[in-house]
């Protein structure tokens, strides 16, 4: 990251030669902003401020989730509300802190820069744009390593612990068993709260961006030109609000209610948070007012502007609700890869892969409607503030996703600490409706980041000078057709990442069952510290390529081919990247979940298909191994992907548009 800030800062102060003087606006030629050199210093802080930000929150929030876990299992003794209640409420103070710290440093950020700024708010905005930078930079070493670390310790701890050696999940005895328990906690709290804070951070700066340029920015009318904050901050409220329906209006009392009563988080959170949009809207914007749309101002109205949040809120919802539809086994979906176990491994992957490209359909045609909406109704504008909506209820989508590692852990704190049969029941049936809605949190970070990609996308042409993006030109068709390539290159990194940092797993577990005396029988500790180690060394090496074909296409790209064959790579990785990162998220649920019922046999069919250890049973733990990597590193990284090119994009915009393109020009 110190790496990369200097680069923010030679890249963009070389734009006018490290020059102090004022220069011409780049939108309004007749006013004079600050110079580059001053855009180069604070983009470079706004990007520190986002890294930040991101690490603490994600370290915040190991923190918190490390706690609340054996609390939880504790809890579980006096009944199954009771540990609900402790997973939620650790769940919600994650999200909580994650959305209001985002918010805070921001506005506090805008507030400082405005100091050295002043009326120059074309030149304040722009230099903001760092701190969503900053925010997916570190997102996407959270999410690629933390996404390696567990996986290659969920895989290694299934394959010799479940299937070859027969003992219950997050038995002592596996070597694998903690590292496995604590890349839960690395993967889904910090990898996911630092991956949905940069999407917050970077859909704020976007329509900020384009905000300043508009009629808010050009009359220097400050609060509807926070708008897009003014939206997170009801968020939070709204989200407040739901938190009570789960943890004081209602309680729980059975099993069966666990799942109903977190899909009912979202839906009120959905329907509170629309009031709240539309007293924002109200109350803090003129009636008609005027967007920058490509070099022209179009004149859009308050409730226009309503509309492109509402639907990018309840588009999310639509994604959660298909998603939960394909991941959970309550469904015709999941039970039928379930089915798929009876004649083996290769049938349950064959249905599990046709499921997730399946499940792909609903939420693109829900993303395309958000787009065609919110950009009809206020151009680029729109879309960022459709992608805000989106993220508006992020305190509760957080909330629900930490649960699930949260409960995970239980269930292995319980198992590993020997306690009664009874609690492990309770503690997987809380982990069994934590698996369904993380993936429903993950399609809600894809659909979030394609709109986000997007918006980025929209300021990166205009900031650029680009007045079209002609796929027929070679420079752009190239670009695209690049771009389009880059989700599998990637996807195959990490992937294989996973599963090389598996075999030394698989290769230690193996080896200590073989040459530890006593450890089948429990007599005997197995050695965790070097499996741990494993996955930590894994994790930190196995990132770093990933990352950098992620970091480096976009500067690699802008200055050798230009701006305008950046632009196709950029549009090519958001069409692919969306796709293959919901069927991967989605066969990678349904594989566990088909798993988890068999093992739970709560109905007739289920029953058939068991108990653990029968032969439908391991053809069900294999393709829940498959999937792992897909469901919790390859997929959820993907939207990492296309933000973070487009974003990287949008804060070198300058220097590509002055330096870049390169060959073209020798050409």
């Amino acid at each position: 990251m110190s790496i990369f800030a200097v680069l923010i800062f030679l890249f963009l102060g070389s734009v006018e030669g490290f020059s102090t003087k004022s220069q011409p606006c780049h939108y309004s030629k007749d006013k004079t902003c600050k110079p580059a050199l001053a855009n180069a210093i604070f983009s470079t802080i706004a990007f520190v401020l986002g890294a930040v930000t991101s690490l603490v929150s994600g370290f915040l929030g190991m923190k918190i989730a490390t706690y609340a876990n054996a609390r939880t299992t504790l809890e579980a003794r006096k009944g199954v509300g009771k540990a609900f209640i402790t997973a939620f409420r650790s769940g919600a103070v994650m999200g909580f802190l994650l959305a209001a710290s985002g918010l805070l440093v921001l506005y506090i950020a805008i507030n400082l820069f405005g100091i050295y700024y002043g009326d120059d708010w074309e030149g304040l905005f722009e230099a903001i744009t760092g701190y969503g930078l900053g925010g997916s930079s570190m997102a996407l070493f959270g999410r690629v390593g933390g996404g390696i670390y567990t996986k290659a310790a969920d895989v290694g701890a299934d394959l010799v612990g479940k299937v070859e050696r027969n003992i219950p999940e997050d038995d002592p005895r596996n070597p694998a068993v903690i590292a496995d328990n604590v890349g839960d906690n690395v993967g889904d709290i910090a990898g996911m709260g630092s991956d949905l804070f940069g999407s917050y951070a970077e859909s704020s700066c976007a329509a900020l961006v384009v905000a300043s340029i508009s009629s808010f920015g050009i009359n220097h009318e400050f609060t509807p030109m926070v708008y897009p904050l003014l939206v997170s901050s009801v968020g939070i409220i709204a989200c407040l609000i739901t938190t009570l329906f789960a943890t004081d209006f209602f309680e729980i009392k059975a099993v069966d209610e666990i799942e109903p009563a977190l899909k009912k988080q979202l839906i009120i959170s959905t329907v509170v948070m629309t009031i709240g949009i539309a007293l924002v809207s109200w109350l803090g914007l003129p009636y008609t007012f005027t967007i920058f749309n490509f070099g022209v101002q179009k004149t859009v109205q308050s409730w226009q502007l309503f509309l492109c949040v509402a639907v990018g809120l309840w588009a999310s919802l639509i994604i959660g609700f298909v998603t939960e539809y394909y991941t959970s086994n309550a469904y015709s979906p999941v039970q039928d890869v379930a089915d798929s176990c009876r004649t083996g491994a290769a049938t349950n992957v064959i249905f599990g892969l046709a499921l997730g490209y399946k499940s792909v359909i609903i939420p693109i045609f829900a993303i395309a409607f958000s787009i065609f909406l919110s950009f009809s109704l206020a151009a680029m504008y729109g879309v960022a503030v459709a992608a805000l909506g989106m993220l508006s209820t992020i305190a509760t989508g957080l909330a629900i996703d930490a649960y699930g590692p949260i409960s995970d852990n239980a269930g292995g704190i319980a198992e590993m600490a020997g306690m009664s049969h009874r609690i492990r029941e309770r503690t997987d049936a809380l982990d069994a409706a934590g698996n369904t809605t993380a993936a429903i949190g993950k399609g809600f970070a894809i659909g979030s980041a394609a709109l986000v990609s997007l918006a980025l996308f929209g300021a990166f042409v205009s900031r650029a000078a680009i007045s079209t993006v002609d796929v027929l030109t070679p420079k752009v068709f190239i670009g695209l057709i690049v771009g389009a390539m880059l989700p599998y290159w990637f996807s195959a990194m990490t992937m294989k990442s996973v599963g090389s940092a598996a075999l030394k797993m698989v290769e230690e577990v193996r080896r200590q069952f073989n040459t530890i005396p006593g450890l089948m029988e429990g007599t005997t500790k197995p050695d965790y510290a070097t499996c741990v180690k494993i996955s930590t060394d894994a994790s930190i090496k196995e990132m770093i390529p990933p990352g950098a074909l992620v970091m480096l296409t976009p500067l690699i790209v802008g200055i050798l081919f230009g701006v305008e064959t950046l632009s196709g790579v950029l549009a090519g990785a958001l069409v692919s990247g969306v796709q293959i990162a919901i069927s991967a998220s989605n066969t990678g649920g349904a594989w566990d979940n088909a798993k988890k019922y068999i093992e739970a046999g709560a109905s007739e069919h289920a029953r058939t298909l068991g108990p653990k250890g029968s032969d439908p049973h391991k053809a069900a733990v294999i393709g829940d191994t498959i999937g792992d990597p897909l469901k919790d590193t390859s997929g959820p990284s993907l939207n990492i992907l296309i933000k973070l090119m487009a974003v990287e994009s949008l804060v070198f915009a300058p220097f590509f548009a002055t330096h870049g393109g390169i060959l073209f020009k020798w050409l």
